[in-house]
């Protein structure tokens, strides 16, 4: 790789993680920089923090202090759950489940208004909530879909370097052929795990670099398979049909595959995410939701929003730029970090 390239490369690493990959690095971090970095709990709430702000802190405005809870309450909270990107569909629930312990005389002030809202919005979340887990099958297999912009090489390259780190021997597969970089930022994100990438040259048939990603697994005793794929491309054919494809020829090569087929959606984009997981869940066969970005917006209701409302498992939440800031989506600690607002 040239120099030129690599220093192009560079800054579109270093946005992603806040790090440079080890190969281009030119200083070491303080010997006792992690003695200074905060807890898992603190960066989740940190970088959920725009969320609690502008959901949290909304709720708390209208219901502490207040002494009796009543419909009107009630209307003004519906007006706040669907600005936040909870949905129409999932707030609509929500406001019938509060009104019925509003008639139980279960709501007697904000604090209680408060703390069932939580109660109701972590069910939801724990009614679909399954971890994702690799063992039993080898390799295991993940396509990952979604649209260009997301953040799917990104999580990709993250995902990586967690299995990496956990001693799992993990390939890559750059299946997305037609983005410009796309393959070659992949393999930066190899060398920084120390995982092999499987690539072909630009334009080539995505579904042929899935089969020799798969063909190579196997024979190389791979545990964990990650095959990325385009988000739009740059010819005729459908890309939904090319999803297809790609699920039919990993399928021959590799019995069961995929084993996941992971959605990653940009939590920034509202409603915009839920009408692309309505659209890959339908014709990609979508098993689980990967959501990014989630510390650049006030609206992280949308976690609430596509799981529930598509019955889907939200495997990771991307909540800060850095490596570690991928995090497996735990529904119990998501909803204390956003109520924890002190």
């Amino acid at each position: 790789m040239s120099e030129e390239r690599k220093g192009f490369l560079r800054g579109m690493f270093e946005r992603a993680t806040g790090a440079a990959p080890q190969e281009l690095q030119t200083e070491q971090p303080p010997a006792d920089e992690s003695r200074n970095k905060p807890g898992l709990f603190e960066r989740l709430k940190a970088g959920l923090k725009k969320t609690t702000d502008g959901l949290v802190g909304r709720i708390d405005a209208l219901v502490l202090g207040k002494k009796e809870i009543d419909a009107d309450t009630l209307e003004e909270l519906e007006e706040i759950l669907i600005t936040s990107d909870i949905g129409v569909k999932t707030t609509v629930e929500l406001i019938r489940s509060l009104e019925q312990r509003l008639s139980r005389n279960e709501l007697k002030d904000g604090a209680a208004l408060r703390g069932a809202l939580k109660d109701e919005l972590l069910a939801r979340l724990l009614a679909h909530h399954t971890p994702l887990r690799l063992e039993g099958t080898a390799p295991f297999t993940i396509l990952v879909v979604g649209v260009n912009g997301v953040g799917k090489t990104t999580t990709i390259g993250k995902l990586a370097a967690k299995y990496a780190a956990e001693g799992r021997k993990v390939l890559l597969a750059a299946g997305d052929t037609f983005r410009a970089a796309a393959a070659e930022q992949l393999e930066i994100w190899g060398d920084r795990a120390g995982v092999s990438v499987i690539r072909h040259q630009e334009g080539a048939d995505p579904s042929a670099v899935a089969f020799d990603a798969c063909k190579a697994a196997v024979s190389r005793g791979t545990e964990i398979l990650i095959i990325d794929t385009a988000g739009r491309l740059h010819t005729k054919v459908n890309l939904m049909e090319e999803m297809k494809k790609i699920h039919r020829v990993i399928g021959r090569e590799i019995p069961g595959a995929p084993h996941e087929t992971l959605l990653v959606l940009d939590g920034a984009t509202g409603q915009n995410a839920l009408s692309q997981a309505r659209l890959f869940k339908e014709s990609a066969g979508v098993t689980g939701i990967a959501l990014t970005k989630l510390d650049g917006t006030a609206k992280g209701g949308i976690v609430v929003a596509v799981s529930h409302e598509f019955g889907l498992p939200v495997r990771f939440i991307g909540v800060g730029e850095g490596i570690d800031d991928l995090r497996e989506f735990e529904p119990n600690e998501f909803v204390d970090a956003l109520f924890q607002t002190s």
